[in-house]
This record gives structure tokens, sequence and C-alpha cells, in this order.
């Protein structure tokens, strides 16, 4: 009798945690995935260090294995959301980035000012700018580029740490069907520099 009552607890306990890492693998697939930030391209908005997490149902469910096909459309990415998104030369690696320009806008650079359509974008609280110095299209796209227009299905992003950021205006759009979702909280951050943590971070909603 006893034999047969732990047989049957261990096969409870079997299942209930099999149970779970099914929900948790679902979660992280269809909801909300963690991620780190490694790297300063989104200074200050996000610390090196940072641990964020994304609304990955936001932007529609995505069929695993088939290239980012749709299920479920919900929306599409628009201006000033923060995404996660496949890197356009590597797509083993995860990026995040700012959206500044969608399908069908035009964009250009000028002397480090951003121009969407014609107009000056001006409302970028986020924006860092923390080099003087200014480079021409020919050596470098980071602080001008001649005029663009974003294709269907494509996304323009840029990091807010716009002197420091590997972004499309060095490798391109994102294709839409590479976006992972959308950060939208900082649930942990580590300052590796003062070996500690940065209590006030955690909670904070990104914008």
């Amino acid at each position: 009798m006893t034999k047969q009552k732990t047989k049957g607890a261990l096969r409870e306990n079997t299942e209930a945690i099999i149970i779970a890492i099914i929900i948790a693998m679902f979660i992280r697939t269809f909801v909300i995935q963690a991620f780190k930030i490694p790297s300063g391209s989104m200074l200050e908005t996000l610390q090196i260090g940072d641990q964020i997490l994304v609304n990955k149902f936001i932007y529609g469910v995505k069929i695993p294995f088939t290239g980012g096909t749709v299920l479920i459309p919900v929306k599409d990415p628009v201006k000033g959301d923060i995404v996660v998104f496949e890197y356009p030369e590597d797509p083993k690696k995860d990026f995040i980035k700012r959206v500044v320009a969608t399908e069908g806008d035009t964009l250009q650079i000028i002397d480090k000012q951003l121009y969407v359509n014609d107009q000056p974008v001006t409302a970028e609280p986020y924006a860092e700018f923390k080099d003087h110095r200014t480079y021409p299209q020919n050596l470098s796209p980071r602080d001008n580029l001649e005029k663009i227009s974003v294709p269907q299905g494509q996304l323009f992003v840029l990091g807010d740490n716009r002197d420091n950021s590997h972004d499309s205006r060095f490798w391109g759009f994102v294709d839409l069907k590479t976006i992972k979702g959308k950060a939208f909280i900082i649930y942990w951050s580590w300052n590796r520099d003062k070996f500690g943590v940065r209590w006030n971070r955690i909670g904070d909603i990104l914008r």
C-alpha cells in the first residue's frame, strides 16, 4: 500500500512538473520573455545590466519555426516603441532599438537632426548626443543620411544613444516578421562596475 502511494505521489509530482514546464514554455513563446541589456546603445533609457520583460503578444501571435508567420494579428509597432528583433546580419542574435519610422515614411538625417516625412522630429527626450563631432555621410551615416523611404513591412530603428549605436543607419531596415516583441518594464538591474543592484530602476516602465 505504501509503495502504491509513493508511486502515485511520484506520478503526480512528475505530471505537475511537466505541466509547469509546458506552461512556462508557452508563456515564453507567446506572451512574455526576459532579455538582458549587454551594451550601451540604448543609454540612458536602458543601462548595461538592465533586465527587461518583452511583451510578445502585443504585435500578434506568431507560429514558431515559420519565419514570423502571424497566427493572430493584433497591431504593428509604431514610432516610439522599443522593440526586440532578430539582428538582420545575424538572426541568431537579438537586438533592441527604438522605432523611428514605419512603412511608407520617408526619413532623413541632417547634422544629427532626424526628419520623418520632411518634418524635424523634436519630441525625443530619450535621444542622447554625447559626441560634438559631426561626420559627413561619405565617412559615416551616423550624423547625415540622405532621404530614404521605408518599404512595406519594414521598420527603421535607432538606438537612443545616437552617437554610439549600431542600428538601421548602418545595416538597413528591420523586417516586421523578425520582431519578437515590445519592451515594457525593467524587472532587475545589475551594475557590474559598482557590483550592486540598481534598486531605483526595478519596476521602471519603459517609454
